[in-house]
């Protein structure tokens, strides 16, 4: 396993340890990543993103999302069965299971349905006005000047 030194990114930057975080987390996770339950994600507008999970056979009670500390999480407990089943063949598990997505700054979850054994999670990032870039005047040279003059004059 592969590791890195990000000591010399702290020293050199100010206000990206959130990156360099996300980054070291990235690279030191273990490799085998598990593969349930699939989803997708989606960008579905120029700000706003979706993920949809597979989760057939799992009722809208016996599912939870929940978004804490920068991270969504979803997860979902099967309750037990009230009268035992013999299976011939099980192919669609109903493990539980619990799923994190790092979620970007200013990314929110606007909602989620459960509907065809999907369950779709809405995200929507709202840049803060200030953020956003805007148009700054060009005052010629003068006018600053004289402001500037009637201000020491005063």
């Amino acid at each position: 396993m592969r590791s890195y030194d990000f000591a010399p990114l702290y020293r050199a930057t100010v206000g990206f340890d959130r990156i360099a975080d996300l980054m070291d987390r990235v690279l030191s996770a273990d490799v085998a990543q598990p593969a349930y339950p699939p989803y997708n994600i989606e960008k579905t507008d120029e700000n706003a993103y979706r993920i949809s999970i597979a989760v057939a056979g799992f009722a809208a009670d016996e599912l939870s999302v929940e978004v804490k500390d920068g991270a969504l999480t979803v997860a979902a407990r099967k309750a037990a069965e009230e009268s035992p089943r013999t299976y011939l063949h099980r192919g669609i598990a109903t493990r539980a299971f619990e799923r994190r997505f790092a979620l970007a700054d200013h990314v929110r979850v606007s909602g989620a349905t459960h509907a065809d054994g999907m369950l779709h999670i809405d995200l929507v990032r709202e840049v803060p006005e200030a953020l956003k870039p805007r148009r700054i005047e060009i005052a010629k040279g003068d006018t600053v000047e004289a402001k500037a003059l009637e201000t020491i004059e005063a």
